[in-house]
């Protein structure tokens, strides 16, 4: 897609970068964090946890954008990213058709 308009800033903008950790025994499986992902940075594994559960793993972390969805929505907080403090990529590199 080529975008005809952009903001003045359209190079400066970078897109923040998260990792995400998930404490494996403090998860119920609800899914919870699966479904409200915008990336689909994770998905529910075929592993048992102590309780018995399925937990989340972790299957696309460069995906992440650090937006904490994961971690307000967790009823067991159970789950929860930090921003990386590496050099995000600007917009203008990952937008296909910016000039």
């Amino acid at each position: 897609m080529i975008y005809w308009r952009k903001p003045l800033d359209f190079d400066q903008v970078v897109i923040p970068r998260g990792e995400v950790h998930v404490i494996v025994d403090r998860c119920k499986g609800c899914e919870f964090c699966v479904e409200y992902c915008p990336k689909d940075v994770l998905e529910i594994s075929e592993e048992f946890n102590a309780k018995g559960y399925h937990p989340p793993k972790v299957v696309k972390p460069e995906e992440c954008v650090d937006c904490n969805l994961c971690e307000m929505i967790c009823p067991e907080f159970a789950i929860f990213s930090v921003p990386v403090l590496n050099t995000p990529v600007p917009v203008a590199k990952q937008v296909k058709g910016a000039h």
